[in-house]
C-alpha cells in the first residue's frame, strides 16, 4: 500500500504506535499509515476503501482481506470541547502532522521501503531514555483531548517509563477536566490499564496524580482504611487491592474489575470491635451495591455488571466452603462465573493471609465433579407432585428444593426415590 502510494507521487509512512512498537521490538497488533493523499485520492487508488472519519481524512483500506487505517497528513486547531477540533486542514508535510499527535514516542513515522525513521519531535531520544513527554506544550496537548491525561499514565506504566516533569505538572493543573471525558471513553481506558502490564502501578499513579479521586473516588477512599494485621499483614485496603492486581495472572476485564472493587464496601462499613480490631460487617453486600453504581456510571454491559457485582457480593463465601453442604458447593461450582470467582478467591488469599486451604479444597471438589454434569436434570418437577395429590403452592417449591439438595448429595438417585420422599411429606 505504501509502495503504491509512493509510485503515484504521495508521501506515505507507517505512523504512531506501530512505529514505536517496532523500534521497541514489541509485537504489533495493527499498522496505521499516514499519507499526503487526500481521501478522494485514496478512494480512486484503492476501490476497496471507505471513510471512517471523513472529517479527519481517515480511510479504511482493505488489502489481502486485512483492513488498514490510512489517514491524511493534517493540522488541527481550536479545540473547544476537550476533544474535537473546530478547524482541520490537510497538509503535505509530515512534520506538521507530527505536531498534532499526543506524545513524542507516538509521533514518529517510518518509511517501510527505506527503513528511515522520521522524528520531528524528539521521540527517538525519549524512547531511548524511557520518557513520556507530550508533543509541544503539555497544557495544549491535554486540552485538545483530556483522555490524553489518562493515556500518559497508561503509557508510563505499560512501558515502565518516567513522566516528563512538565507533563506531570500539566496533569496537576488540568486533571479535574477528566470529568469532562465521556464515561465510555474513561471505561475503555481503565480497561486497558487494568488488563495491560503493571495494573497496580497504573492505579497507584492515578492516585498519586490526584486522578483516582475524580474518576473512581470509591477506590481512592480505601487509602488509609486499616485492617487487622493478623489477616492482612500487607497493609490497608488500598494496599491489599493493589497487591491483588499485581498477582493477577488470568487476566480478563471482569476479573480485573472484580479485584478492584471487591473490598470497596470496607471504607463505609468499618467499625472497631470489643477486641479492638477493625471489622467490616456486610462489606460485601454494601460493596456490591457500590460496584453496581460504579459500573453503571461507566456504562458497562449488563452482563459484565451482573458478573462483577455477583463476584463482589459473594467473594467471602469461599472462606466457609468446608462447612457447606455438598448441594450448596456443587451449585456454586456450576455457576457460569465460578472460574473467575475462584481466581478472585485465590488472589485474595495470597495477597493477605497466604492460606490456600479452601482454594485447594475447591480444586479437589472440581475434580470430583469432572466426570458428571455440573448440575443433573432434576428428578422431580412440580407437575409430578401435583399428580400425587399435592396442591399448588409454596410447599411444592420447598419440597422441590429439598429433593434437589438430596439429589446433589447422592441420597436420592431415582425419580421413584424422589416421589417416595415427596409422598412422605404429604
Amino acid at each position: 500500500m505504501v509502495h503504491e502510494l509512493s509510485t503515484r507521487g504521495f508521501n506515505a509512512f507507517f505512523a504512531g504506535g506501530a512505529v514505536r512498537d517496532m523500534l521497541m521490538g514489541r509485537s504489533i497488533k495493527e499498522i496505521d499509515i499516514a499519507s499526503s493523499a487526500r481521501p478522494e485520492e485514496v478512494q480512486a487508488i484503492f476501490p476497496r476503501s471507505h471513510p471512517v472519519g471523513a472529517a479527519f481524512g481517515v480511510m479504511i483500506v482493505v488489502q489481502d482481506n486485512i483492513p488498514f487505517e490510512l489517514a491524511a497528513f493534517r493540522e488541527e486547531r481550536n479545540y473547544q470541547d476537550g476533544r474535537h477540533p473546530e478547524e482541520i486542514s490537510y497538509t503535505d508535510d509530515p512534520a506538521i502532522d507530527a505536531l498534532r499527535r499526543d506524545f513524542t514516542i507516538n509521533s514518529m513515522f517510518l518509511d517501510p521501503v527505506s527503513g528511515e525513521v522520521l522524528d520531528f519531535t524528539g521521540g527517538l531520544e525519549d524512547l531511548a531514555f524511557g520518557i513520556i513527554r507530550t508533543v509541544g506544550n503539555p497544557l495544549d496537548r491535554f486540552s485538545e483531548d483530556y483522555l490524553r491525561i489518562l493515556r500518559a499514565v497508561r503509557f508510563c506504566a505499560r512501558f515502565d517509563f518516567k513522566m516528563d516533569r512538565e507533563t506531570a505538572l500539566a496533569i496537576g493543573s488540568l486533571g479535574k477536566n477528566v470529568l469532562m471525558i465521556a464515561p465510555e471513553r474513561i471505561r475503555d481506558e481503565l480497561n486497558k490499564m487494568l488488563c495491560g502490564p503493571n495494573p497496580a502501578l497504573q492505579i497507584k499513579m492515578l492516585h498519586e496524580l490526584g486522578l483516582l479521586k475524580l474518576i473512581l473516588p470509591e477506590i481512592a477512599a480505601l487509602d488509609g482504611v486499616k485492617q487487622p494485621e493478623i489477616f492482612h499483614p500487607e497493609g490497608d485496603v488500598l494496599q491489599h487491592t493493589l497487591l491483588m492486581l499485581e498477582h493477577m495472572t488470568m487476566v480478563s476485564t471482569d476479573l480485573a474489575w472484580s479485584v478492584l472493587l471487591h473490598d470497596i464496601g470496607k471504607a463505609v462499613t468499618i467499625s472497631i470491635g470489643i477486641d479492638n480490631l477493625e471489622h467490616f460487617y456486610s462489606h460485601e453486600e454494601k460493596g456490591a451495591e457500590m460496584a453496581e453504581i460504579i459500573l453503571r456510571r461507566l456504562c458497562f454491559s449488563a452482563r459484565s455488571i451482573e458478573n462483577i457485582v455477583h463476584a463482589v457480593r459473594y467473594h467471602m463465601r469461599y472462606a466457609h466452603i468446608h462447612l457447606m453442604r455438598a448441594s450448596k458447593w456443587k451449585r456454586i461450582i456450576a455457576e457460569d462465573f465460578f472460574p473467575t470467582e475462584l481466581e478472585l478467591h485465590r488472589i485474595d488469599c495470597i495477597s493477605s493471609h497466604g492460606k490456600l486451604d479452601n482454594y485447594v479444597l475447591l480444586l479437589d471438589r472440581i475434580r470430583e465433579m469432572a466426570d458428571s454434569p455440573r448440575l443433573p436434570e432434576p428428578l422431580l418437577r412440580g407437575s409430578d407432585l401435583i399428580a400425587i395429590g399435592m396442591k399448588p403452592g409454596p410447599a411444592i417449591g420447598k419440597i422441590l428444593g429439598e429433593v434437589s439438595d438430596l439429589q446433589l448429595e447422592g441420597i436420592l438417585k431415582t425419580k421413584e426415590d424422589a416421589l417416595d420422599y415427596g409422598k412422605k411429606t404429604l
